[in-house]
């Protein structure tokens, strides 16, 4: 059986090849699955997806149409997949439903010190040799207050390195992790949390019930002078209403790894084209954010253990297995 892959990284690809190379072949594709590019899946019963494919009714259905059963996407979340109409037209689908929190909680911490530290800022200078430091001072992290929204795997990473740093740790969570607990922190009230914290960072999915959890009201409960880091899911922020916030010169910095809109731009190169988002465009003006693209979970440990887990959805699939990565089983 052929395996075709949508959206694979350079970087990846030798990863992917050889990973499935004892069991079936890969065919390894750059585009990102979508109405356009959905019917060069015809023939091939199992796909594999990137967490930027957009997987609605009419790409399911020309999935489907097509002779394709499996759907292997490379990621935990997986919001960008109706599944009621995947199990309506018997398609099956998996996830990955773990990979290295450390990738994407080390990641929001390098986020959160290059914005407290203005690095890009001083980077940018120095390279035209100017070694002034105006305009970068930073402040010390340890003695400070640490939010956490979500404390799953992903968010107790985030809090051990919070707590080596020696913060006072808030958690806000529907259930408290053991773990952080004994670290120290204290779960909150998402509003307290809010309002106390120097350092609010983001590690819960984007279901329904989270959808924009950083909207115009939460931002406006938060210090002035606080520092916002997302590296969970662009959806959780009101991105419009944190520009406005941002217009009136608040926050210390803002550090941003997920756009609620990134689907057609993140991972492409776009610099030739006129972006025609006006809201990322206004975003990306302001000296204190930092906006990267989609990266955090890309060290070679997460990519190899999602490839790994995906192999083994295939396998799984083939096999009549299912296993915990299973969203919509075989029929």
């Amino acid at each position: 059986m052929e395996i075709l892959a949508f959206g694979v990284q350079a970087d990846e690809r030798p990863l992917i090849e050889s990973a499935f190379a004892a069991h079936h072949e890969v065919r390894c594709l750059s585009v990102f699955l979508d109405e356009d590019t959905a019917p060069i899946a015809a023939g091939h019963e199992a796909i594999s997806t990137s967490v930027n494919a957009d997987l609605n009714p009419r790409v399911l259905g020309t999935l489907a149409a097509g002779g394709t059963r499996l759907i292997a996407q490379r990621s935990t979340g997986f919001n960008n997949i109706d599944l009621d109409v995947a199990e309506r037209l018997g398609l099956t689908v998996a996830r990955v439903s773990y990979y290295s929190p450390y990738s994407v909680a080390e990641f929001a911490w390098t986020l959160a010190m290059a914005v407290n530290r203005r690095i890009v800022r001083a980077a940018t200078r120095t390279r035209d040799f100017d070694f002034r430091l105006d305009g970068l001072m930073g402040r010390d992290l340890r003695g400070r207050t640490v939010g956490v929204l979500g404390t799953g795997k992903i968010g107790e990473a985030f809090t051990r390195i919070a707590h080596g740093f020696g913060m006072r740790l808030l958690g806000w969570d529907v259930a408290e992790n053991p773990a952080c607990v004994e670290l120290g922190m204290t779960y909150v009230p998402k509003e307290q949390l809010l309002a106390e914290s120097d350092l609010v960072t983001l590690h819960v999915p984007l279901l329904p019930e989270t959808q924009r959890l950083i909207d115009a009201d939460a931002l406006k409960a938060m210090k002035d002078d606080a520092i916002l880091v997302n590296s969970s899911r662009g959806g959780l922020i009101d991105t419009a209403a944190l520009v406005a916030e941002l217009r009136e010169g608040r926050f210390t910095g803002v550090g941003l790894d997920v756009y609620e809109a990134e689907a057609g731009l993140f991972f492409l190169d776009r610099s030739l084209e006129a972006v025609d988002d006006d809201t990322l465009a206004r975003l990306v003006t302001f000296p204190n954010v930092l906006v990267t693209s989609h990266q955090a979970y890309y060290t070679e440990d997460a990519v190899g253990q999602i490839i790994d887990a995906t192999v083994r959805n295939v396998l799984d699939y083939t096999a009549g297995r299912r296993s915990e990565n299973v969203l919509v089983p075989r029929s």
